[in-house]
């Protein structure tokens, strides 16, 4: 079987590029020194999960969905409420993964069962209803979650900034629970990118591609598309609390702003455009383009804008000042929609033009 399940990226530049960004995230704590980097190169694994986990509903089903911020959260909060409660030990994530993952499937399951029967729209709307009410209940029950403050938690040893797995002395660099955590963080979302890249190659995931072009004729063929539409919500909602529960781990902490807010599920959407919807590869480059803009399209501003002052060049300074590099991002992402209809990998996979436009995974 190959681990690719016979889909590789069929571009060499797609290649090129994710091989690239693989090696880049594997190598960073040792090429990048620093805590900022290793921060950015875990945020692009958790949230290249993330956006696949989405993408296997909008991309693959059509299925537009605004809960998936829920389910992060449910996996955030889980992980965090349990060494929060019980300690820094490994028996508290285990507690937080056999309680945050079965919570989040049989929500989904309940959506699932109770909203794709009917059309699409209704459909978004309760999952939107439903991620709201989840965010109001999470700030209001304070005892449990921390309120607006949220948890913070310790790790178990292993995985403390503190203890030291291969000395300096060795090697020459320093391996810590902090690196460990990385890896663990790495490792996991790289596994269920490919368990996800596998699901949609199956015939399952044909079936789910079939819905999405045409459900009624799907119905005709005999297939149950409401089983497979709320299957495949439950597959994403696994992904998207384990993506929880890895940034949680990661950051020792679980609060609203960085589980629930309704601005992930807009960052989530503008990464899956990006990188390209209906591919999951997609998920990697859109995380990797987005998430290094968030982090370091300001402080390249600031350096372009002090350069063009001492440069004496009108305008441009004012321009490139980085309090406006928002509106610079708006713009890339503006001209990366125009430049690129079905996405990065959507046109290094199938070329340019009316063909580009046309094409689908």
């Amino acid at each position: 079987m190959m681990i690719l399940s016979g889909d590789p990226p069929r571009s060499r530049v797609l290649t090129l590029l994710l091989v690239v960004i693989i090696l880049a995230l594997a190598a960073t704590p040792f090429l990048f020194p620093g805590a900022k980097a290793l921060n950015v190169a875990a945020k692009i694994c958790v949230f290249a999960a993330l956006v696949a986990s989405y993408d296997l509903l909008l991309g693959y089903t059509g299925s537009v969905s605004f809960a998936h911020t829920m389910f992060y959260g449910i996996g955030s909060y889980a992980i965090a409420i349990a060494l929060y409660g019980m300690g820094p030990n490994w028996a508290a994530v285990a507690t937080g993964i056999v309680t945050g993952l079965p919570l989040a499937a049989l929500l989904a399951l309940a959506i699932g069962l109770f909203s794709l029967r009917v059309a699409a729209i209704f459909f978004a709307m309760i999952t939107l209803a439903v991620a709201s009410a989840f965010q109001v209940l999470a700030s209001q029950l304070s005892w449990l979650t921390g309120g607006e403050d949220g948890r913070s938690f310790q790790l178990p040893e292993l995985l403390r900034p503190g203890t030291v797995l291969i000395s300096k002395n060795l090697f020459g660099f320093e391996v810590n629970g902090r690196i460990l955590t990385f890896y663990l963080v790495f490792a996991i979302s790289a596994l269920m990118i490919l368990a996800l890249l596998r699901v949609v190659n199956s015939p399952f995931g044909r079936v789910l591609q079939a819905i999405r072009e045409n459900r009624f004729r799907a119905e005709a063929l005999g297939f149950r598309t409401v089983f497979h539409l709320t299957y495949a919500n439950c597959l994403a909602a696994l992904v998207a609390a384990s993506a929880g529960i890895l940034n949680a781990l990661w950051l020792r902490y679980a609060g609203p702003d960085t589980s629930l807010s309704f601005s992930i599920m807009l960052d989530i959407l503008l990464m899956v455009v990006i990188g390209g919807m209906g591919t999951i590869y997609g998920a990697i480059i859109g995380a990797t383009i987005f998430i290094l803009a968030q982090n370091y399209l300001q402080s390249l501003m600031g350096v372009a804008s002090k350069a063009a002052s001492e440069a004496g060049l009108p305008l441009l300074p004012g321009l490139l000042h980085p309090d406006r590099w928002l509106l610079w991002l708006g713009l890339l992402f503006i001209a990366s929609v125009y430049f690129f209809p079905t996405g990065v990998v959507g046109r290094l996979r199938h070329g340019g033009g009316k063909k580009a436009a046309g094409a689908s995974h």
